[in-house]
């Protein structure tokens, strides 16, 4: 049972990360702001992560020095400010299965900017390099079909009475809207891959995980009602009722932040980051099916083909980069050996030479 635990951890995480899209396309169906949405969820956030974190970190934290807060400040507006307001407005134009879509191409983007940044390195005159290679080419391919090709319709009976009693069925967007929308989508897991490489950088600094975590929350809740405040400033508009918008937000900010925090941790201590990474294709499966019969949406051929296609350039870039892992492994055993040998025929000589 102790085997399966790591599975049925990534199953939980991809499941919550489909919930998410589903609920957050849902709140903006039935009227709600996307830019006071991101402020609420982030601020349910903060509220949660502040007194976790002074509780459990405060008394070892490292001091935070002016420089180091200035780059979790621009690491904040980037990595999730940005990321999640142009993720939003890209949810209004596009649907949840685009979004939980474009999210395999995460790890694809964070790679290339790596290798952009020289934190990684492409080997073209390898087979794991070429393997990378034609997996960043193939998800640019997939993310042409999602944006440009439309194809067949597919609907499914659905519940009408899900979410805000004002939703409807979804129509395909228009051609130019779409498009925008997975521009923008795209734009915003741009943002998401920036913040995954440079925090790295930044945590050096700051090693303290929950209290850097709790951080950017705080500074990203100032920023996000800085954005909203300036785009909607009508009261009723910031007001959340006992419906959909009110169970998205406490979703996102809690469920989300605090629970896939947690599970994420545990599970690329278990078995690494490219374990975790190779469960991302679920999230668009449970996507599909669930935004299919719970908020009508209408899959097309091109989502269809646009999503495979995304999903083998992810796992060629994950196989390229395992199999790159391994010999470098194995190499650096074959580089150990030899001073290993030393060392066993030194301590034989001085065995030897004892006059016991």
């Amino acid at each position: 049972m102790e085997a399966k635990k790591p599975y049925l951890a990534v199953v939980v995480i991809q499941a919550i990360y489909a919930g998410m899209f589903l609920l957050s396309k849902a709140a903006f169906d039935g009227g709600m702001n996307n830019f006071i949405f991101v402020f609420y969820r982030q601020a349910a956030a903060a509220v949660i992560l502040v007194p976790l974190a002074l509780f459990l970190e405060w008394k070892t934290a490292p001091r935070l020095s002016f420089s180091t807060l200035c780059k979790i400040f621009f690491l904040s507006l980037f990595g999730i400010t940005l990321s999640l307001d142009v993720n939003g407005i890209a949810l209004v134009y596009t649907s949840a299965t685009l979004a939980a879509a474009t999210t395999n191409c995460l790890p694809v983007i964070t790679f290339f900017l790596a290798v952009l940044l020289r934190t990684e390195v492409l080997k073209l005159r390898t087979i794991p390099g070429i393997t990378k290679l034609i997996g960043i080419i193939i998800c640019l391919g997939g993310a042409a079909c999602l944006a440009f090709l439309k194809g067949p319709h597919f609907r499914v009976w659905h519940l009408q009475s899900f979410g805000h009693h004002n939703l409807h069925p979804h129509h395909v967007s228009s051609g130019k809207t779409w498009v925008k929308g997975c521009f923008l989508m795209l734009l915003s897991n741009f943002f998401w891959a920036l913040w995954l490489v440079l925090q790295a950088q930044v945590m050096k600094s700051y090693p303290s995980k929950l209290l850097f975590t709790t951080l950017q929350c705080v500074l990203s809740s100032v920023q996000t009602f800085a954005i909203a405040i300036a785009f909607e400033r009508r009261p009723s508009e910031w007001k959340l009722g006992w419906n959909v918008t009110l169970l998205a937000v406490a979703y996102c900010g809690i469920v989300v932040t605090g629970v896939t925090y947690y599970l994420q941790t545990w599970v690329i201590e278990k078995k690494g980051p490219v374990f975790l990474a190779m469960s991302t294709p679920l999230a668009l499966i449970i996507t599909i099916i669930c935004s299919a019969f719970l908020l009508g949406e209408v899959v097309t051929l091109g989502s269809l083909v646009g999503g495979v296609l995304l999903v083998l350039g992810l796992y060629s870039v994950l196989w390229g980069k395992s199999k790159e892992q391994k010999i470098m492994n194995a190499e650096s055993g074959l580089t150990a050996m030899p001073d290993l040998k030393e060392n066993l025929e030194l301590k034989d000589t001085v065995t030897n030479k004892s006059p016991v």
